[in-house]
């Protein structure tokens, strides 16, 4: 059985769309089951429509794309937002350079382990998000 590990969006696109980092992910998710922030399957979308848009896959492919993450959102654990994942984000952009997006997800990671990171994987594509996490005590696995 896999263990909880918080998994930013970036580490979930390339389970959804095939790229370099797609076998790695598969191997993450095979160990880690993901808890994810309120807004990441909007997020996906995003991600998966922009690489469309980019030429890099056909719309058959983004369809696909969308239809793994949707599997994916059914086996995922859900941060939802509250006043506690926006006063958290606010204070991690004090002190980190985030994107609001970012601070929502690390805020999200920092609700989920009741703010002891220390030892709890999170999982990361994005390199500044993951320095940050990192900072925080999160055990940061990026690919």
């Amino acid at each position: 059985m896999s263990e909880p590990g918080f998994w930013d969006t970036s580490a979930l696109v390339p389970l959804c769309v095939k790229e370099s980092k797609s076998s790695e992910a598969r191997k993450y998710l095979d160990r880690y089951t993901p808890v994810v922030w309120w807004g990441t399957i909007a997020e996906i979308h995003s991600a998966v429509w922009r690489v469309m848009r980019d030429g890099k896959i056909n719309q058959a492919q983004a369809r696909q794309a969308i239809i793994s993450a949707r599997w994916l959102e059914a086996t995922w654990q859900e941060i939802r937002p509250d006043e506690a994942v926006r006063d958290t984000a606010c204070e991690l952009l004090d002190r980190y350079p985030l994107r609001a997006a970012d601070s929502l997800q690390l805020a999200a990671a920092m609700v989920w382990c009741r703010e002891r990171p220390a030892g709890r994987p999170f999982l990361c594509a994005d390199r500044r998000l993951g320095e940050a996490a990192r900072a925080t005590g999160f055990s940061v696995f990026s690919f």
